[in-house]
């Protein structure tokens, strides 16, 4: 069935003239770049000049936050106090508030900034922790907070330097927590941060300063040293597991070979867990057949949530489900009950022969519109299907979301291009709301042309949904022609290009890929030259006509040079062909097996979300019966019949 095109946003998609753009776009645009430059004196001479524009506060807004971030330069507060009454409920103030709290705490005005702390709807981290230095109404629960991030948080804003100091010497915190945060440093390699937090430490306790420089910055050198080999109490051995961890990174199977040799230097069990743990989690990364193997010795410690997930990647990968079972129970229950270690749990129960119990899990998440969700509706035996359709949009409910100012805010930043801010506003504009007010922000944003805020938002429902409005189909005359081009399933396509771009023909990556199938420069100039199309410019990125005949050539280049097969062509798409043939095994493997177990977790979930969205397109688009499994196959063994890859390829 062919999708009939939505009334698009024709400045969105540069096809025509800004004939509905407001008088005074300039002076908005002019003040955005004076906010960029932080030149004060611009901004002060265009805040001068009011004006009823959609996006005035913008303006004001700029000009104070300037104003509050020159640390050196006093602020009036009556100026932050009468924009945040002006612009009470907005995102606008919202963001000024929390800014404003920051400069508060920073001069410790503490009764002014506990006032105004107890209006944030939404404090951040920074905020968060003057807070708790202000020792006001809200100082308890933000310690607790806190605390309770006292391994997770990585990325410490200064204003939190202090409290965390103070967990530990209020004794809410001990010595084995400040050893436990700096392996959790060392891991997400936060260097600076963890020879900081061992500060924490007793003196007497506290490593030497060149032992822990060479353990971070020279592993290797560090571990063939004297103090490696005998390693002085619990700072000596953490070194030697910090440095394990390290090199690990470098070269696993080196990093597992030196530990052997120093394993029985009177390392703990918990510490001696913890090494294999690491190695274990890094091999199971790489597919190294070790991997299962080396987090059976790391039983005794314990494990961050994503090491826990690869092992039971790496029991799935060697096909071992007992062992599938056995990672899984070991989750904690919030880890355990996700629908991704549901059905897995599922399959390994059904492996077993325990049908009846298999059954139970599958149920848990079967019907969901996601890619375990229908895997674990196949599971069951039978197909997914749409759920029922919601009642169609009133022009009353239509009325309010177009009355909306924060809705308002958001046109006018998308027709600018300020699209971070534009989405920041809309979703301001949606939190909290119930499913019917998504739902006509959905379709308020369909009628825009805005397709990533009316897919995003859609999405958002509870009890009532709109699949036609989560799978939106624009464009589709334009992928229809370069699908049958170039023989490419049209749903796997809609399927990609949804995760791609979520049809926003402006898109652009941080690095540089763009336009609706997401193309970066090297790979459409290389592709129009393959092709033998001639006068090629970079502008063809941009458009929508060229973009997806660039975009789709490509993919079918992909899915030629990888057997053919469309989980590896997915996961080449977002990584590039070589990692995708690399995540392969000796042996072939079930697609969702490949899929699960692909390294990268941002190509992990791509490829997941893109073969569930081809599958729910190709419902939506053909009206039949869904086969994820079908679609997913098998993935065929390294080493088999494909085109090599060019020499020349980007």
């Amino acid at each position: 069935m062919k999708y009939r095109l939505c009334v698009a946003w024709l400045v969105l998609s540069g096809l025509s003239g800004a004939s509905s753009a407001e008088t005074g776009d300039a002076r908005i645009l002019a003040a955005r770049d004076a906010a960029t430059r932080g030149d004060a004196a611009a901004l002060s001479k265009l805040a001068d000049q009011p004006s009823s524009h959609t996006l005035e506060p913008y303006v004001q807004y700029w000009l104070l936050s300037n104003r509050i971030s020159r640390l050196t330069e006093a602020v009036p507060a009556g100026a932050v106090s009468a924009f945040l009454r002006s612009n009470s409920g907005s995102w606008l103030a919202e963001k000024l508030r929390n800014e404003w709290v920051r400069r508060l705490g920073f001069e410790k005005r503490w009764s002014e900034m506990d006032a105004e702390y107890g209006l944030l709807m939404q404090p951040d981290q920074a905020a968060q922790c003057y807070a708790i230095q202000s020792g006001g109404p809200a100082a308890d629960a933000a310690r607790t907070a806190l605390e309770a991030q006292w391994l997770s948080l990585l990325d410490v804003p200064d204003s939190c330097i202090q409290p965390l100091q103070e967990l530990v010497l209020l004794g809410r915190l001990g010595n084995e927590e400040v050893w436990q945060r700096f392996r959790r440093l060392v891991e997400g390699k936060r260097f600076p941060t963890a020879r900081n937090v061992l500060n924490l430490l007793p003196e007497s306790q506290q490593p030497a300063g060149s032992s822990l420089a060479l353990a971070l910055d020279s592993p290797a050198r560090f571990l063939a040293s004297p103090a490696a080999r005998n390693p002085q109490g619990r700072a000596g051995r953490e070194l030697v597991l910090a440095a394990i961890a390290r090199q690990a990174r470098s070269n696993v199977r080196e990093a597992a070979s030196i530990w052997q040799d120093l394993a029985d230097k009177g390392f703990r069990d918990e510490e001696r867990a913890y090494a294999w743990g690491q190695l274990a989690w890094l091999a199971a990364q790489s597919h190294l057949p070790e991997a299962s193997a080396w987090f059976a010795q790391a039983q005794a410690t314990s494990m961050v949530p994503e090491q826990r997930a690869w092992r039971v990647r790496a029991n799935l990968r060697s096909g071992n489900w007992a062992g599938v079972r056995q990672a899984i129970e070991a989750m904690p229950g919030e880890q355990r009950d996700a629908a991704d270690w549901s059905y897995w749990y599922g399959r390994a129960l059904q492996a077993q022969n325990r049908p009846q119990e298999a059954q139970q899990y599958f149920l848990r998440n079967a019907d969901a519109a996601s890619f375990y969700g229908i895997l674990s509706t196949e599971a069951l035996g039978r197909s997914y299907q749409w759920p029922s359709a919601s009642a169609p949009i009133t022009a009353q409910e239509l009325g309010r979301v177009q009355q909306s100012g924060d809705f308002r805010r958001a046109e006018a930043l998308y027709r600018l291009e300020m699209r971070t801010e534009g989405m920041r506003e809309w979703n301001w504009g949606i939190r909290g709301a119930d499913d019917r007010y998504l739902l006509a922000a959905a379709e308020h944003a369909r009628r825009l042309g805005l397709y990533d805020r009316a897919i995003n938002t859609a999405e958002r429902t509870r009890n009532e949904h709109d699949f036609g409005l989560r799978y939106l189909a624009p464009y589709y005359d334009v992928f229809s022609r370069e699908a049958q081009t170039q023989q490419l399933d049209l749903a796997w396509v809609f399927g990609l290009v949804r995760q791609e771009s979520r049809f926003q023909p402006v898109a652009r990556s941080g690095v540089g890929a763009q336009g609706l199938m997401q193309v970066m420069p090297a790979t459409g100039k290389w592709i129009a030259g393959k092709q033998g199309w001639k006068d090629y410019e970079p502008g063809w990125l941009t458009r929508i006509d060229t973009n997806v005949k660039l975009g789709s050539a490509y993919l079918r280049h992909v899915l030629d040079s990888l057997s053919n097969h469309p989980v590896l062509a997915s996961a080449a798409y977002n990584a590039g062909p070589g990692r995708a043939r690399k995540w392969r095994d000796t042996r072939p493997l079930e697609g969702a097996v490949y899929a699960e177990t692909i390294p990268f977790t941002e190509t992990r979930d791509y490829v997941k979300k893109v073969m569930a969205n081809a599958e729910l397109y190709a419902t939506l688009l053909e009206r039949r019966p869904a086969s994820l499994s079908s679609r997913l196959g098998r993935v065929p063994a390294s080493g088999g019949p494909e085109l090599a890859l060019s020499s020349d390829e980007p």
